[in-house]
C-alpha cells in the first residue's frame, strides 16, 4: 500500500472516530436531560462501510446499534448486527439484549430464534438482560410457552425479568397466571417497581379482581410509589373499570402530577360509570391546567355529548378538532357521527360523511348505517347499505351486527347467510346481534345454534341469550345458561343479572332463584344498578312479595319508568289500589314522563279498588293532559273497571262507543262480570261474541255454561256443553302449585296422585273441623254442577289449591308463608277457607289466580272482598 493511499485511510478513520466519540457524547447528555438533538448519524454509518479494516472496539460497535434502536431504525440496526456477526467482530450481552429486543419490535421470531440460538453458542443466554430481552420477545411474537421456558431456566432473574413475564401474562389476558407470578415474586424476596405495579394492577383491573387490586393499592403505599404518575394511572384504570369511581377519583385528587394519561384516564372512567356531567366539569378543568388535548380526549367526550344529546357542545368541539386538524382522525369523525346521530341532527351527520368521500371506511359507513337505523330511516339505512357494496367497501361484523336492527326491513336470514359468506358468523358481534335477533323473532332453536358457533362468548354473547330465554319465559333454559356461563368463568355483569331476573319473574320460576339471584347481583356490587334495581322490583312484585319490591323501589337512587310502572302495577295486582295512586300521584308531583303502561296500571288499580271515578279521571287525564292515544289495553280495563262495579249497562255502552271493534279481552272480562253479578242478557251476549271470535277458546263456554248453571238454567248449560264438545274445545284443567324447597308440586281437583296424600286429606279433613268450629259453612253456590248438596260439599272439599295449601301446612314449619299459583280464577269459597286458615293457622298465604294476587292474613284478604 503507498503512502498515499495509507494517509487517506488514516483521516477516514479518524473522521469516523470523531463522529462516533461525538455521537457517543450525546447519548451520554441525553440520559442527562440535557436538551441536545441527536447527531444525524447517517455519516459515520457511510465511513464506517468504506473502512478497509474494522477493528476497532466492541463498545463502538454497540454505541452506532444502540442509537439505530432508539431512533426506530429497527431494520438497519439489525443489519449492523448482522454485518458484526459475519465478520466475526465480538460482541456482547448488551448487543444481543439490544437485538433481541428489536426483534420483539418487529415481531420477527424468526431471526429473534437465531440470536437465541448465538446467544447460547457463546454463553450469553445466562445473562440477565439477555434472558429478559427474550421474555419480551417470545410474548411479542406469541410464543408464551417458549418465554416461560426462558424465565424459568434463568439462574438469576432481577426485578424487571419478573415484570417483563407479568406483562406477557397480561398481554395475553392471562390474568390469573399474572397474579399467581405476582404472589410467587413476593415470596422469593423481589422487591417491585413502579413497573411491576402498574403491570399487575392492569392485569386485575381488566379481570375484575378488584379486591385484590385493593390489597395491591395498599403494597404500593408501602413501597412508597402511591405518588408514582403510571402507578396511579392504573389504580384509576383499575377502579373505574370496577365501578368504583370514588376511589378512582381519590386517587385522581391525591396526584402530585398528572400527565396526559391521567386527565384522559380519569374523564373516561368517569364517562364508563355514567357520571356524564362530573366528566364535563373534569374536562373543562383540564382544559384550564394547560395539558395538551389529544383525539382520544376528544373521542370521549363525544361520548358524553352523544349520551346526554348535547347538540351545542358537539358543534363545538367540531369546530375545534377542524380548526387544530385533527379532523382526519378516523376515531374522531366517527365519534362526531355518532354524536350528532344521537343528536337527532341527521342532516349535519349527513354532510360530514359526504365530506369524507374517497375517505371513508367501512366503521364511517358503518356509523352512518347504525345512525340513520336509531333514526328510524330504516329504508336510507337500507339503501346506504347497497351503495356501500358498490362502491365496493366490505362489511365487516359491525356492520352486520348493525343491519341487523333494521329488521324486518331487511331479512334475518339473508344477513346470516351473508356472514356465514363473509365468515364473520362465529365472530361474537355478529352472533351475538344474530341469537338475539332469532329470539325476537321466537325462533329460539336457531338462535341457540348461532350462539353454540360463537367462538369467543362473552358477557354480552351470554347476556343476550339470557335475555332471550326470559323473553320466551324459559325459566329453566336461562337458570341453565347462567350455571355455564358461571362454570366457563365469565363474570356476570348488571345486564346478565337484569335478565336472568326477568326470567325469574315468571311465575313457573322458582321463588328462590330469584333470590340467589339478588343475592348474587349484591355480591358483584351490580345490586343498586338502575337495570338490576328495575328488574328486582317487577320480579318481586310478580312473584307475589310486595314489601321486597317497595323495599328495593325505596332504595333506589335512580328510578327509571320500568320502576315506575312495575310499583304501579304490583300495587294494583296485590290489592292496593291506594298505594298505587300514591306513587303515581308522586309520580305526576315529580313531572316524570308517562306511557301507556303507566296507565294500564292506574286504571287497574282502580279496578281492583272499586274506584269507578277515579279509574274515569285517570283515563281522561292520559288523553287530554298527557296526549296518549288509549289503546284496546286501556279501553279493556275500563270495561273490566265498570263490569266489577256491576255497571254492566255502562260497560256495554262503553265497548258500542269505540272506535273500533272489541277484541276477546274485553267480551272475556264482561262475560266474566256478568256470570259474577248474574245478568243473563248481557252475559248472553258477550258470551256469543267471544265464541265467534275465538271459537277455540274455552273460556267462552265455560264462562257462559256456569253463568247459566249459577241461575239455575241447566238446559242452556247442557245446550252450551253440547256445542262445546261438539267443536271439540277442551276445559283448561284447574291446577294449583306450591314450592317447597325450590321443588314445584302441582294438583289437580281431587288429585290422589301425591306421595303424602293421605297426610294431605287427614289436613283436610283436620281443617274442616276447626273451620267449622269457627263459623264456616261450604257455599255450595260454586260447584256449578247438577248434583246433590253433600256432594257438592266434596267437590269444594278436594279443590286443588285447597290440596296446595293442606301440603303446604304439613311440608313446612310453623309461621312459613305459603304460596300458591293457581292457573284459573280462585274459587269464591276457598277464598273464605283460605281467611279462616290463615286466622287459625297463624299463617299468611299468598294466592296468584289467573287474575291478580290475594294476600290472607289474619283471617282478612288484601283484596278488600272486591274481586
Amino acid at each position: 500500500m503507498n503512502l498515499k493511499k495509507i494517509k487517506s485511510f488514516r483521516k477516514l478513520q479518524t473522521c469516523y472516530y470523531n463522529q462516533l466519540h461525538l455521537f457517543t457524547s450525546t447519548i451520554e447528555l441525553q440520559s442527562h436531560g440535557d436538551l441536545i438533538q441527536p447527531v444525524v448519524i447517517q455519516d459515520a454509518h457511510h465511513l464506517f462501510d468504506k473502512m478497509p479494516q474494522r477493528d476497532f472496539s466492541s463498545s463502538n460497535h454497540n454505541h452506532l446499534l444502540f442509537e439505530y434502536a432508539r431512533t426506530n431504525n429497527n431494520l438497519q440496526a439489525l443489519k449492523h448486527f448482522l454485518g458484526i456477526r459475519r465478520l466475526g467482530l465480538p460482541v456482547n450481552g448488551a448487543s444481543f439484549s439490544c437485538v433481541i429486543k428489536i426483534c420483539g419490535s418487529l415481531c420477527d421470531q424468526t431471526i429473534g430464534k437465531q440470536v437465541h440460538c448465538d446467544c447460547i453458542k457463546h454463553g450469553f443466554v445466562e445473562d440477565v438482560s439477555v434472558g429478559t430481552s427474550l421474555i419480551d420477545m417470545y410474548t411479542k411474537t406469541e410464543a408464551l410457552w417458549m418465554a416461560e421456558k426462558v424465565f424459568d431456566e434463568m439462574p438469576d432473574r432481577n426485578v424487571v425479568s419478573w415484570t417483563s413475564m407479568l406483562t406477557g401474562y397480561s398481554s395475553r389476558g392471562l390474568y390469573d397466571q399474572a397474579v399467581e407470578l405476582f404472589l410467587q415474586m413476593q415470596i422469593e424476596g423481589i422487591k417491585p417497581n413502579p413497573f411491576t405495579f402498574a403491570t399487575v394492577l392492569g392485569a386485575l383491573a381488566d379481570s375484575g379482581a378488584v379486591i385484590k387490586g385493593m390489597q395491591v393499592h395498599t403494597m404500593v403505599v408501602k413501597f412508597g410509589f402511591e405518588l408514582t404518575t403510571y402507578v396511579c394511572n392504573s389504580l384509576i384504570s383499575m377502579y373505574s373499570k370496577s365501578g368504583m369511581i370514588r376511589c378512582a377519583k381519590a386517587v385522581f385528587d391525591g396526584m402530585e402530577v398528572r400527565d396526559a394519561v391521567s386527565w384522559n384516564g380519569m374523564v373516561a372512567g368517569l364517562v364508563t360509570n355514567r357520571h356524564d356531567l362530573v366528566a364535563l366539569d373534569l374536562f373543562y378543568k383540564m382544559r384550564l391546567s394547560g395539558v395538551k388535548l389529544t383525539q382520544a380526549i376528544f373521542v370521549t367526550i363525544l361520548k358524553v355529548c352523544a349520551s346526554i344529546r348535547e347538540l351545542v357542545f358537539t358543534k363545538q368541539i367540531h369546530s375545534f378538532v377542524s380548526k387544530n386538524g385533527m379532523e382526519s382522525d378516523p376515531n374522531l369523525r366517527t365519534a362526531l357521527m355518532v354524536s350528532y346521530t344521537k343528536c337527532a341532527e341527521m342532516d349535519d351527520t349527513l354532510k360530514l360523511f359526504g365530506t369524507m368521500k374517497g375517505v371513508n371506511s367501512v366503521v364511517t359507513w358503518t356509523a352512518m348505517i347504525g345512525g340513520l337505523i336509531q333514526n328510524g330511516d330504516i329504508e336510507k339505512a337500507v339503501d346506504l347499505y347497497r351503495q356501500m357494496c358498490k362502491e365496493g367497501v366490505k362489511p365487516n361484523e359491525f356492520t352486520y351486527s348493525t343491519l341487523l336492527a333494521a329488521h324486518p326491513a331487511i331479512s334475518v336470514f339473508q344477513i346470516h347467510a351473508q356472514s356465514i359468506k363473509s365468515n364473520y358468523e362465529s365472530s361474537t358481534s355478529v352472533g351475538t346481534a344474530l341469537l338475539d335477533a332469532y329470539m325476537k323473532l321466537g325462533n329460539n332453536k336457531d338462535a341457540v345454534k348461532v350462539f353454540e358457533q360463537v367462538e369467543q362468548k362473552d358477557v354480552v354473547t351470554w347476556s343476550a341469550i339470557l335475555a332471550g330465554y326470559a323473553q320466551l319465559g324459559d325459566v329453566d333454559g336461562a337458570v341453565r345458561v347462567f350455571r355455564e356461563l358461571a362454570k366457563d368463568g365469565v363474570r356476570p355483569n348488571e345486564y346478565t343479572f337484569s335478565s336472568v331476573l326477568n326470567a325469574c319473574a315468571s311465575p313457573m320460576a322458582a321463588i328462590e332463584h330469584g333470590k340467589q339471584f339478588h343475592a348474587g347481583a349484591v355480591k358483584e356490587n351490580y345490586g343498586n344498578t338502575l337495570c338490576v334495581s328495575s328488574a328486582l322490583v317487577t320480579m318481586y312484585a310478580k312473584r307475589g312479595n310486595i314489601e321486597s319490591a317497595n323495599k328495593v323501589f325505596e332504595r333506589q337512587t335512580e328510578r327509571d319508568l320500568v320502576s315506575w310502572n312495575s310499583m304501579i302495577s304490583g300495587y294494583a295486582q296485590h290489592g292496593y289500589g291506594e298505594k298505587a295512586l300514591e306513587v303515581f300521584e308522586k309520580m305526576r308531583r315529580e313531572k316524570l314522563k308517562m306511557d301507556d303502561i303507566t296507565f294500564i296500571g292506574v286504571i287497574t288499580a282502580c279496578t281492583h279498588a272499586g274506584l269507578v271515578n277515579e279509574g274515569e279521571r285517570y283515563f281522561d287525564m292520559m288523553v287530554k293532559e298527557h296526549k296518549i292515544d288509549p289503546t284496546p289495553e286501556h279501553y279493556s280495563c275500563m270495561v273490566d273497571l265498570y263490569s266489577r262495579a256491576g255497571l254492566l249497562e255502562k260497560a256495554l255502552v262503553f265497548i258500542n262507543d269505540m272506535s273500533f271493534p272489541a277484541g276477546p279481552t274485553i267480551w272475556r272480562s264482561l262475560l266474566a262480570a256478568c256470570r259474577v253479578h248474574k245478568n243473563l242478557e248481557i252475559g248472553k251476549l258477550a258470551g256469543d261474541k267471544l265464541m265467534s271470535l275465538k271459537p277455540q277458546d274455552s273460556a267462552a263456554y265455560v264462562l257462559l255454561s256456569n253463568l247459566y248453571a249459577t241461575a239455575g238454567n241447566w238446559h242452556e248449560r247442557s245446550k252450551v256443553r253440547k256445542l262445546m264438545d261438539e267443536r271439540n274445545v277442551k276445559k283448561e284443567a284447574g291446577c294449583s302449585w306450591i314450592e317447597i324447597k325450590n321443588k314445584r308440586y302441582s294438583f289437580v281437583a281431587g288429585d290422589t296422585s301425591h306421595s303424602s296424600s293421605e297426610l294431605i286429606y287427614l289436613k283436610l279433613k283436620e281443617l274442616g273441623s276447626r273451620l267449622r268450629d269457627a263459623g264456616y259453612l261450604p257455599d255450595v253456590n260454586y260447584v256449578l254442577h247438577d248434583v246433590e248438596d253433600e256432594h257438592k260439599e266434596d267437590i269444594l272439599f278436594g279443590h286443588s289449591e285447597r290440596l296446595a295449601v293442606a301440603f303446604g301446612l304439613i311440608a313446612t314449619p310453623p309461621g312459613t308463608l305459603l304460596q300458591i299459583v293457581k292457573n284459573l280464577r280462585v274459587c269464591g269459597d276457598c277464598h273464605t277457607v283460605f281467611k279462616l286458615i290463615s286466622r287459625i293457622e297463624e299463617r299468611e298465604i299468598v294466592v296468584r289466580d289467573s287474575n291478580r294476587f290475594h294476600h290472607f292474613k289474619d283471617g282478612v284478604c288484601s283484596c278488600g272482598e272486591y274481586w
